[in-house]
């Protein structure tokens, strides 16, 4: 996507539910925590609007109340929110927070043990309707509304039929980003009526879903531009096996559909300047500092501390979709077989692989460390410490400890698909000889396959020290910064606004 004209600073309002460090359920908070401020830092101005969850209010940033409140009548009543104001670290983005205790003071942002909360539809709805209200508080109209998962999928549909006929509308663009597909907000027709918008918009090619109302859809038809967080995953999901039932609709948005991998903060996750590393190491050093770090984790968590022997760590949700049954039937047979590696679990998810890897660890405590649970400290230290990374996943958006992999001179070991494919280059006769190798594909996704990616790495590891040498540096090397992706960013809000308005706004 390129443009031949130069964009004029541009009034950006981000609607999410989740930015770092107010609320984190995933990596939707990263992005919209990270990606305001360096637009911002490009000449933008940047405001996130976002509900004030409970969690919002223990984050450690300063909130103050503004002279501004909405209210939104939604299931036969009234319902009145507070505007409170804050501003992201660096203070260049505004927050602006809906503070509606009975939707947003809850211990979670979505749902408990027993499932999802069942008003969220009431709950996202009051959201959006609300955050149009918040809008019209900014001192300048936004020029793009840039919308994130199905929380916020009703913005686009409310911008096309100028619901309430709020005056920004007229000039905006609005841009949906999918963070991952299989999250959709699905609820039953009758909740048609919180939205304000009429049964017409309930049909097959708008809001309607196999009978359901469906958000993530009502964003994709209504949006004037669509972007999910890599360029393979947008192919992915135009098919019927990563699409979940929507690939239809994004194949009839693929021209305004695009790819655009999510950043790492490298201030925080560079092994140089790490506050979690006792020791700091650099792409000249790197072996040392490995060593040192290598040294200490296995010293930490009780493993043998032979330097003849490489560490692969796994950091993330256990869960089928993260790969863990391939992982689980693999190490069972690694470990049994006496094969001379390491391995160091950081996560929590499917009780099932609780117990298998308790076990595990049970009966091979020196070649295997498991902490169920997590820590971001012990991330840290585990990408400092081990040769290696294994993402095995079935289907990944963007993913990030891949990055952070890539930055820690760990080198990953993946299932090529989504950002996966995008960001980990396979080590192949011609990518050594083009030094444009960083990491090992798997060539299905089966285990017997994540064990011959794993074989190669250890092979080269072991029987290729030079090769070896050449994929950490070039990983090392490689730029995946917010940066680059705030510049993707602004090419697609470039465009968006010259195919919607015919001109560049400013």
């Amino acid at each position: 996507m390129t443009s031949t004209v130069e964009l004029s600073p541009l009034n950006i309002v981000l609607l999410t539910t989740e930015a770092v460090p107010f609320a984190k359920t995933g990596g939707l908070a990263d992005v919209c925590g990270s990606l305001p401020q360096q637009l911002a830092e490009r000449g933008h101005k940047v405001t996130v609007i976002m509900p004030a969850f409970r969690q919002v209010f223990g984050c450690g940033r300063p909130i103050e109340p503004t002279d501004h409140s909405v209210s939104v009548e939604i299931a036969g009543k009234t319902v009145t929110a507070r505007l409170l104001k804050s501003y992201l670290p660096g203070d260049q983005c505004e927050v602006l927070l809906i503070d509606q205790p009975s939707y947003y003071d809850r211990e979670h942002l979505y749902g408990d043990a027993q499932g999802d909360f069942w008003d969220n539809c009431e709950r996202f709805s009051f959201f959006c309707r609300a955050a149009l209200s918040a809008i019209d508080t900014l001192d300048s109209p936004p020029d793009i509304v840039h919308c994130n998962d199905w929380q916020t999928g009703l913005i686009p549909a409310y911008v096309a039929n100028r619901f309430e006929s709020h005056p920004w509308m007229d000039h905006v663009t609005t841009i949906m980003t999918i963070h991952n597909m299989a999250y959709q907000g699905q609820f039953w027709h009758w909740d048609m009526l919180l939205n304000g918008l009429g049964w017409s918009e309930f049909t097959p090619d708008k809001m309607e879903f196999y009978g359901h109302l469906n958000l993530l859809k009502t964003g994709l038809v209504f949006a004037d531009s669509i972007t999910t967080v890599s360029q393979r995953y947008s192919q992915e999901i135009q098919q019927a096996e990563y699409g979940c039932g929507l690939d239809g609709v994004l194949r009839n948005r693929r021209d305004v559909l695009s790819g655009i991998v999510n950043g790492v903060d490298y201030q925080i996750w560079d092994p140089s300047t790490d506050q979690h590393l006792d020791t700091h190491y650099g792409i000249d050093d790197w072996k040392a500092g490995k060593q040192a770090n290598r040294s200490a984790l296995r010293q930490e968590l009780g493993l043998e501390d032979n330097p003849e022997i490489p560490l692969i760590g796994l950091i993330g949700r256990l869960a089928d979709q993260k790969g863990w049954d391939l992982v689980t039937e693999m190490m069972n047979n690694w470990l049994g077989d006496g094969s001379p590696v390491q391995w160091v679990v950081l996560g929590t998810g499917d009780p099932r692989y609780h117990q298998t890897l308790s076990d595990l660890a049970n009966r091979y405590g020196k070649r295997l460390a498991v902490h169920l649970g997590f820590s971001d400290k012990m991330a840290h230290r585990i990408e400092a410490a081990s040769d290696m990374f294994l993402m095995p996943s079935r289907y990944e958006p963007c993913g990030l400890n891949q990055l952070y992999s890539l930055r820690y001179g760990t080198v990953p070991i993946v299932n090529p698909t989504g950002g996966l494919a995008d960001t980990v280059t396979d080590t192949t006769d011609e990518t050594v000889r083009h030094q444009t190798a960083t990491g090992f594909h798997m060539n299905s996704f089966h285990a017997r396959a994540l064990g011959e990616a794993l074989d190669r790495a250890v092979t080269t590891y072991r029987d290729r020290p030079d090769v070896w040498e050449q994929i950490v540096r070039t990983g090392m090397q490689q730029d995946w910064s917010w940066r680059q992706s705030a510049l993707r960013y602004e090419q697609v809000y470039q465009e968006t606004i010259n195919r919607v308005h015919g001109e560049v706004v400013g």
